[in-house]
Parts: C-alpha cells; structure tokens; sequence
C-alpha cells in the first residue's frame, strides 16, 4: 500500500532528489514557495529545507531506488521504520503551500531596505527602526533600532511592523551652504 514518507537530504538538494526520484517513477512532493530577496528578484525556496516527501508502497518498493540516489540521507524513522505520514497532513501542506503562492506578497515585501517602520508589539512595541531585509525562516526580517546612540540590529516577524508615513515638513526651507562644486558662502 502506497503512503508518504519523509525523506532527508542533503542541504540544498531537495528538487535534485526529486528530480532523480521523478526519473525512477517515485511520486515526490517538495513544498516551495516564491520568495523575493533583497534585490527584487524572486527565487523558490523550500518550506522544509532538506526534506521531501515521497509516495510509494515500501515494503515492495526497490530499496535501490532511494539508497543510492546522489542527495539523499535517509529516512525519517522510528527504531529502523520509515514514519507514515497521513494523506490529510499532505493534503493540508499541499493547500497551504497554494496559499502561500497566491497570497501575492509576503509581510516582508511591503518595506524596502531604509524604510522607517514601527513595531506593533513585543519588547519594542510603538517604538521607530529602519527596515534592513527579509531573514530565513520566511515572514521574518531585520530591522534597525536606534537606541542609546547605538545601532541595534533586530529579527522580528514582518507581520509586527507597519509603514510609517513620512513627515510632511512645513516651514522654511533649510538655508544654502555652498555656491555649488564646493564653494561655501561666506556670511557677512
């Protein structure tokens, strides 16, 4: 009887493994999501790095299929038996990983690097940082805490911050300093 079964890889060879088990007809599922990185550029990352599930009967199956497949670790087990894992957990990651993909943008692509943001809660709740980039495990960043005449680099989940609107500034203008190329101006 076919069930699914976790396999552990090698780090950052799961759709290889996947790959080479598609070949050898062994049903794969690797759950990904698109994830923009700093630059903009989107990239598919693993929601389980260094796992995927396969599907198979494993009693008949070829133990061959796996055990010698370039990636592959081993199983994940209890006392030498590979552990079943329930259609309904698949089915759920399955739906949740199509959710994931259509939800558009993640918490953390609202903000670009430099943007002030505050915190919603935690420790720091109401007070101002700077966004500085989206950090693994997903929905988790940096961000910049200025505090003590000091720095401080923070992880926070994404969902915990929000756009600050940028001051609108009334009044006089900030008075010239130079000339241009340099040149100061001289007050008498």
């Amino acid at each position: 009887m076919k069930e699914w079964y976790v396999l552990h890889t090698h780090t950052s060879a799961e759709q290889f493994v996947a790959d080479q088990l598609a070949q050898k007809e062994i049903e794969t599922f690797l759950p990904e999501m698109s994830q923009k990185d700093g630059s903009g550029k989107s990239r598919t990352i693993a929601l389980f790095p260094g796992y995927l599930f396969v599907h198979f009967d494993y009693m008949t199956a070829n133990p061959e299929h796996w055990r010698w497949t370039p990636g592959v670790r081993r199983f994940v087990t209890f006392e030498e038996y590979p552990i079943p894992v329930p259609e309904d957990v698949i089915s759920a990651l399955k739906q949740r990983v199509i959710e994931l993909n259509n939800r558009g943008k993640s918490a953390q692509a609202r903000f670009k690097p430099g943007e002030p943001v505050r915190l919603k809660d935690g420790p720091f709740k109401e007070m101002l940082a700077l966004f500085d980039g989206p950090v693994a495990p997903a929905e988790w960043v940096h961000v910049l805490l200025q505090t003590m005449n000091r720095s401080m680099r923070l992880r926070v989940a994404a969902a915990s911050l929000e756009k600050v609107e940028p001051e609108v500034q009334t009044g006089q203008k900030r008075p010239r300093r130079t000339r241009g190329k340099g040149r100061r101006i001289r007050s008498s």
